[in-house]
């Protein structure tokens, strides 16, 4: 009996085999561990086609359906792992994960939140003084699950977010500095915009600042995310810019720092 003609090639020898490729690529939606099995295989898991299916049985959709994804490996993966980098974002926690760079005046601290913030639910929020308070979180990377090869290959877009206002009886100052760092902690870009003044008697509107880094090349291992403000007029009180932080924030009420798909 002649062999039938609808095989396919054993996709590590070559030879013909009754399996599918559809099949295949069934398999391997299961198995984790395959790259290094060989060539073939290689190609299957890193084809558009394997992360676009592994993206529709996750539930894992573009929010515009008519703008899908140019690297559907890339959407996957940040997808899946989109979270706020900044750790205790919204003083939660007082001043836990956040480094104190400078504490002037009454210092930093921390109070219940009175007022209405565009698209949050907050209940308290960093408080500056009537000098420089500045406060800093350095993001690993890796530690957060993201590994060199991740980040010189796919470059994802890194995106900051930061609320501020300032206290509607005083002048104040806020400012921001945000750098991805190399292995050495040593700066290959960086976001550092004019600082920002309030004058005394304004409305105590929140703001958000926001930039996204891209394009940045390869050697990204660190995100060093600063920020910070203070009143511009002496007195025994704390004043005066206010953060609301979630992945990055005067009243500093909350700051992020993601990472995400193009």
């Amino acid at each position: 009996m002649g062999q039938s003609e609808s095989g396919h090639f054993h996709v590590c020898s070559g030879l013909r085999s009754a399996v599918p490729l559809a099949v295949v690529e069934e398999i391997l939606q299961v198995v984790r561990v395959c790259r290094l099995v060989c060539h073939e295989w290689k190609e299957l898991v890193d084809s558009a086609a394997h992360w676009r299916e592994r993206c529709r049985r996750e539930g894992i959709q573009p929010q515009d359906v008519s703008r899908p994804p140019v690297n559907w490996r890339q959407f996957y993966f940040l997808t899946k792992k989109r979270c706020n980098l900044l750790k205790n974002p919204r003083a939660e926690e007082e001043f836990s994960g956040w480094k104190i760079v400078q504490n002037g005046g009454d210092c930093w601290t921390v109070e219940d939140n009175s007022v209405e913030i565009p698209n949050f639910t907050v209940a308290k929020y960093f408080v500056t003084s009537y000098w420089l308070c500045m406060k800093q979180q350095l993001i690993d990377l890796k530690k957060e699950g993201y590994s060199a090869a991740f980040m010189d290959q796919l470059q994802p877009h890194i995106k900051i977010s930061d609320w501020y206002a300032p206290r509607c009886d005083c002048g104040s100052m806020y400012q921001i500095c945000v750098e991805l760092l190399d292995q050495k902690k040593k700066p290959i870009n960086t976001f550092e915009p004019e600082p920002v003044f309030f004058p005394q008697w304004n409305d105590q509107q929140w703001c958000e600042m926001t930039h996204v880094f891209k394009d940045y090349g390869p050697g990204v291992r660190f995100i060093r995310f600063t920020h910070g403000g203070r009143s511009l007029f002496e007195r025994a009180t704390n004043s005066h810019i206010k953060n609301h932080v979630c992945s990055f924030q005067g009243d500093l009420v909350t700051s992020k720092v993601i990472l995400q798909w193009c």
